[in-house]
């Protein structure tokens, strides 16, 4: 039916009756707007009988709100108009958005964010105390301990990592020899970088950048492992095998990264040496044999045994929290590669915390103070 065949929309008034005939459409509405103004004019206390006008959806909609949004208390309609009606008049509006200050969406962001800490916390030290478990269960059943997954993951944690840390130690140790030769040459004081070198790459940036490379690459890939069989439901079929996934992948990761990082920091602490001797030579004119003599006369052995030290610490963090991240992996992808980019970071920040606080209570024993 065209525009042009459409009967017009009316509205006849007798006593307090209001009727509505002809064509109460989307279409007749548009052609006929001033249909609409004179359903706003009466009164809504009237009888409204509509059962004989002709209406669509769009219709009845334009005419419920000329009723203000609500039924007149005396509706004549035909059951498929009433139900209609009875739907928009029982639809709840969509609410506006809550106005919040500045001030108490930071409160709140806060409490959200105390609140995920908590939750993350407590399962890192349930982790842990599983862990503890496990351990007991090893050294009271040798047999048991999965020697092949262990030298699997200390070839992957330990051996294939030598390439990259030996590279950035060297470069470190190179551009921290050029930037300390250029202050100790304006005092002479070239001989003082052998100290300088010693017991900050043997104590500090030897163990923190092995620490930071392991978290970036081996750290991300026990997470992202776990969190993968975790999704293809692995786990589940571990269990029911009567396997234990703690003691078959979260034990053998976590030892290797220990006994892998005091290797690797000793590593990456003797390539950052031989840079900066290298620098040290082209840039001071020191000669090796000049820096060897000095090294064991200044550098302390003890110092050697804190970075090693704290290289053992550095590897459990970051092996229980790629573990910790994996575990918690939903099933679905979005969450396997967001827990895999929290596990990088919160390894990184919490070995710099730890090391951090090794720094602070060392230098309160006398024992390795330089």
């Amino acid at each position: 039916m065209t525009a042009a065949s459409l009967s017009p929309p009316q509205l006849t008034t007798c006593a307090q009756t209001a009727t509505l005939t002809g064509s109460w459409t989307f279409a007749g509405l548009t052609t006929q707007p001033a249909a609409r103004s004179a359903v706003r004019a009466v009164p809504l206390t009237a009888q409204w009988d509509i059962q004989a006008a002709e209406c669509d959806s769009v219709g009845l909609l334009w005419l419920w709100q000329d009723w203000g949004q609500t039924l007149p208390a005396q509706l004549l309609a035909t059951p498929a108009q009433h139900a209609l009606l009875q739907q928009w008049q029982h639809s709840t509006p969509s609410a506006p958005p809550r106005q919040t200050s500045g001030w108490r969406e930071a409160v709140e962001a806060v409490g959200r964010g105390a609140f995920a800490l908590r939750d993350q916390a407590t399962g890192f030290i349930v982790l842990l105390g599983q862990l503890g478990g496990a351990w007991v269960f090893l050294l009271t059943h040798p047999r048991e301990i999965p020697l092949k997954a262990l030298s699997a993951h200390l070839f992957r944690a330990g051996v294939s990592a030598l390439g990259i840390t030996a590279l950035v130690g060297f470069l470190i140790g190179i551009v921290l020899s050029y930037l300390s030769a250029q202050q100790l040459a304006r005092f002479g004081a070239n001989t003082f970088i052998v100290d300088f070198l010693g017991i900050s790459i043997l104590r500090e940036l030897g163990p923190l950048l092995a620490a930071i490379l392991v978290a970036g690459r081996s750290g991300s890939a026990m997470t992202a492992q776990i969190g993968m069989m975790k999704i293809n439901q692995e786990l589940d079929a571990m269990q029911v095998l009567g396997l234990s996934p703690l003691l078959r992948l979260a034990w053998p990761k976590i030892t290797a990264l220990g006994l892998a990082m005091p290797l690797l920091a000793l590593w990456t602490s003797l390539l950052a040496l031989l840079g900066g001797m290298l620098a040290a030579y082209w840039e001071l004119d020191l000669p090796f044999a000049q820096f060897l003599d000095r090294f064991p006369l200044v550098v302390k052995p003890v110092h050697l045994w804190v970075g090693l030290g704290k290289s053992v610490v550095f590897g459990l963090l970051i092996g229980l929290i790629a573990c910790h991240f994996g575990f918690r992996v939903q099933s679905t992808s979005q969450s396997l590669g967001a827990s895999t980019t929290r596990s990088v970071v919160a390894a990184i920040t919490l070995v710099i915390v730890a090391d951090a606080f090794f720094a602070v209570l060392l230098s309160l024993t006398l024992a390795v103070k330089p």
